[in-house]
C-alpha cells in the first residue's frame, strides 16, 4: 500500500529556513489521514501565499511540524509515500521522510511513463482524468491530485507486462 503527500511551503528552500505551511496526506482509498495547516514560525511571503493561498493569519496557532511529526511518522512507517515532486517536499521534514518503507515520486514516473520532461501537477492531472475536488495548491487536493496521477501510472506499467 501506499500513501499520498503534499505539502505547501513559505518558499524553496528548507536550507534557508523556509517551512511547511500546510500538509496532508492520504490513503490509497483517497481519505485524509492528515490534513492541517501548519504553523511555519515565521512570516509567509506574499509570493507564496499568491500561490496556495495561505496567510500568517490562517496558521496562528495552528500545529507546528514538530507536534504533527509523530502522527506523521505513524502512517509512514509501514507505507510508500508517493510525492508529485518528492526532490522538492522532502527536504522539508525531518529525517526527508526515510522512516518511511521508501518515497516515490509520482511526477518523475509520469515524465518517465510519457517519455519526456516533466509536466506540473495540474497538467498532469488533467491527462489522466482527475476531477478536482478543491482548489490546487492546497495540500488535501494536490495529495488527492498525486494519488490520481500514481494509480495511472501503474495502470500504464501493468498494461506494458
Amino acid at each position: 500500500m501506499a500513501v499520498y503527500l503534499d505539502t505547501e511551503t513559505t518558499g524553496f528552500s528548507p536550507a534557508r529556513g523556509d517551512a511547511i505551511v500546510e500538509i496532508a496526506i492520504v490513503d490509497s482509498a483517497g481519505r485524509a489521514l492528515v490534513d492541517t495547516l501548519i504553523d511555519p514560525k515565521r512570516p509567509i511571503p506574499w509570493q507564496a501565499t499568491k500561490v496556495h493561498g495561505i496567510t500568517d493569519d490562517m496558521v496562528r496557532g495552528k500545529p507546528t511540524l514538530r507536534q504533527v511529526m509523530p502522527r506523521v511518522l505513524e502512517i509512514i512507517a509501514q507505507e510508500q509515500i508517493v510525492i508529485y515532486n518528492a526532490n522538492f517536499d522532502a527536504p522539508f521534514f525531518p529525517g526527508q521522510l526515510q522512516q518511511s518503507r521508501g518515497v516515490l515520486c509520482a511526477m518523475t514516473s509520469f515524465a518517465n511513463v510519457l517519455g519526456g520532461p516533466w509536466r506540473k501537477l495540474d497538467a498532469a492531472a488533467r491527462h489522466v482524468g482527475h476531477r478536482w475536488t478543491g482548489d490546487a495548491h492546497r495540500a488535501l487536493a494536490d495529495a488527492l491530485a498525486c494519488r490520481s496521477v500514481w494509480i495511472w501510472v501503474e495502470s500504464q506499467a501493468r498494461r506494458r507486462k
